[in-house]
């Protein structure tokens, strides 16, 4: 039955949009919005991002990454109880809600069919305490106009509950947005053109904040002036040395609180603080969906954005991360599948089609889970303002772990964080870098020891069982720079607290001039610049690379270790005996050579890998000593991490970074 819209304005009560795909967007992508109709019946014609024209006979689904609800999230963050489609449409079609069960099974929750003008159906949410999602399906009778049509709240947000126990009203809908960028111009003026491409999420944006800390400025590219106007003075380009993510976001949250003293003619004013990555593609409703979820959760919350494959755009990269508390290593939470596919495995997908290469079954069955995280990566994350005034900056890390610890530190001052599904970004995955043999590993070895101090309290058997696992394979993957760089980590945790904020800018360069002396660091334009491989003697090609049965490894690191031990035959290190492909490049292949290329993992080049059985020992003692160091120093460290950690988070001790 078509009903009138209420009288309050939709925004208020409207949780998400249904999109539909931008123009020319193809098949797979397609796929994150609509299920389309079957072959021969039309195609569904997108009038704008939140309107369309269903063709007569068509069968057009919504079970789709961003247009299904996910309910059980709705549920466990918020007082919800009940939530409500609205659609507008011209023509007759038939709607059909559906909701799933945790492991995706279908159930028909009720269905009509609707004519020209506005209708409402209320679905009650009592039935997602673990998962599922819902959804419709539009049967058209007619062709179909659809004007609009969004999942809504019966009734504005409520107050909310803080940790201290008070009641206080849901902040309004406004935000700054603070995108760090760093020699990414075009990417960060793409960014802002998003930001700005669509007038609702463009009108709840306070201001932009852009920290620019390369030497290739946004200002330069031939459509800033265009897209800057857009944002007038509320925008900011904030110039300061190479700091870091870490640097980068923190100088986003000083300003938008007004610096070091709460000065209210600099502070942005605004309820959120919106942190997103200058090298993404956004889909826009996510910054209005962001917003509704924090304004309905029932206390103040982090709410995070998921990522998408930049380069794969129907793949999910993670539905969520948390930190293994065993060795304190930042991993995904359970039942959580890497690089999930929509367009070949919709969320309808109950079947069996094998295994992926990490030995996980493939469908679709683990994401109609509610997933919980312990933080959200800052390519996308929503922060309350409270949040920000109570527990402090991110801390002076440069990059990687800021983003955990921060998670981690709004977690135990009562402050969740979800990641949540159908708020997203775009961004390169993880399996596209080299940032954990390259310069980063530092840092992710470094950080980690902080972030351990200041939040694990229990044994650190784990975390240093797989730190000596760890320089056990890059070893044995002749990887010596990252060894090398591991060993300057554990030097500048030992240090101790009180020069981390000393090192912010010089560590980087450290590093690199490290890492300048080892081969593996030194990247070369193509393997044909070197002669062709001699190959191994008594070893098939085949052989070389490759992966390993389980049952075989036992074997092949015994093999690996014994000749690693022998003296190296230096003429390796001028003709390599094989050009492998990362995924080749594992301990049990590298571990029987003496030299080899193994290509970046973004294909631009190759590092020539060579075995040094002196240097190779060299630095093995040296980890072996640090790490024992660490074991046997970790309570001391611990306290004096912690006892530093409010002079690390304040304004006042990122004010002289800032020369403020």
């Amino acid at each position: 039955m078509a009903v009138e819209p209420e009288a309050s304005p939709a925004g208020e009560t409207r949780l998400q949009r249904i999109l539909l795909p931008a123009p020319g967007e193809p098949a797979d992508v397609r796929s994150l919005y609509l299920l389309e109709p079957e072959p021969g019946r039309g195609r569904v014609r997108a009038t704008s991002r939140t309107s369309a024209v269903l063709p007569e006979g068509a069968e057009v689904g919504f079970e789709t990454y961003f247009n299904a609800f996910p309910a059980s999230y709705w549920r466990r963050w918020t007082p919800l109880r009940s939530v409500l489609l609205r659609l507008e449409l011209s023509g007759t079609a038939r709607v059909d809600l559906y909701r799933s069960k945790t492991d995706g099974a279908r159930i028909a929750v009720t269905g009509r069919v609707v004519g020209d003008g506005v209708t409402e159906i209320e679905v009650p949410l009592d039935a997602f305490e673990d998962g599922g999602w819902i959804w419709f399906d539009l049967t058209c009778d007619t062709e179909v106009t659809l004007h609009a049509a969004a999942w809504h709240a019966p009734a504005p947000p409520g107050p909310q509950r803080h940790p201290d126990g008070s009641l206080r009203p849901a902040p309004p809908a406004r935000v700054t947005v603070g995108i760090p960028t760093f020699n990414r111009p075009a990417d960060a003026v793409a960014a802002l053109a998003a930001l700005s491409s669509d007038p609702e999420v463009d009108a709840v944006i306070d201001a932009v904040l852009m920290p620019d800390q390369g030497d290739r400025h946004p200002a330069d590219e031939p459509d800033w002036p265009e897209v800057a106007g857009r944002f007038g003075d509320r925008l900011r380009v904030l110039p300061q040395g190479n700091l870091g993510g870490s640097g980068g976001y923190s100088r986003i949250m000083y300003e938008a609180l007004g610096g070091p003293d709460s000065d209210p003619a600099r502070a942005t004013g605004s309820p959120y603080i919106l942190y997103m990555d200058d090298d993404i593609a956004i889909e826009p409703d996510s910054v209005l969906r962001a917003l509704a979820v924090a304004r309905y959760a029932g206390a103040p919350m982090l709410v995070g954005g998921q990522m998408l494959n930049l380069q794969e755009r129907s793949h999910l990269h993670s539905m969520g991360e948390v930190v293994d508390r065993g060795e304190f290593m930042w991993t995904s939470a359970p039942h959580v599948h890497y690089d999930h596919d929509f367009h070949a495995h919709p969320l309808r997908d109950r079947g069996r089609h094998g295994r992926n290469p990490a030995g996980e079954e493939i469908d679709s069955r683990d994401l109609h889970r509610r997933i919980d995280v312990d933080y959200n990566g800052w390519w996308m994350c929503l922060i309350p303002r409270v949040v920000a005034e109570g527990i402090g900056q991110p801390l002076p890390l440069f990059i990687k772990w800021d983003d955990a610890e921060y998670g981690l530190r709004a977690a135990a001052a009562g402050y969740p964080t979800a990641t949540w599904p159908g708020i997203a970004i775009w961004h390169m995955a993880w399996s596209d870098k080299d940032d954990a043999i390259d310069w980063q590993a530092y840092f992710h070895l470094r950080n980690r020891l902080i972030v351990a101090a200041l939040h694990h309290d229990g044994d650190t058997r784990g975390l240093l069982r797989s730190m000596r696992r760890a320089t056990a394979k890059h070893l044995l993957c002749l990887e010596y720079s990252t060894v090398a760089v591991q060993n300057e980590a554990m030097r500048d945790f030992l240090a101790g607290p009180e020069r981390l904020f000393g090192i912010l800018e010089s560590a980087l360069p450290k590093v690199a001039a490290i890492r300048r002396g080892y081969p593996d660091a030194r990247v070369l334009p193509t393997a044909a610049e070197l002669p062709a491989p001699s190959g191994i003697p008594g070893v098939p090609v085949r052989d070389i690379g490759g992966r390993l049965a389980p049952v075989k490894k036992a074997g092949w690191l015994a093999r690996g270790l014994v000749h690693s031990l022998r003296r190296h035959d230096p003429a390796h290190h001028e003709t390599p005996q094989a050009n492998l492909t990362p995924l080749e490049a594992r301990w049990f292949s590298l571990s029987r050579l003496d030299g080899a290329t193994v290509t970046t993992a973004d294909g631009r080049g190759v590092v020539y890998r060579q075995r040094d059985r002196a240097t190779a020992a060299e630095l093995g003692r040296e980890a072996l000593r640090l790490q024992r160091e660490v074991a046997e120093r970790f309570d001391e460290l611990r306290g004096r991490y912690r006892a530093a950690h409010g002079r690390l988070s304040s304004r006042r001790g990122w004010a002289d970074v800032f020369g403020d």
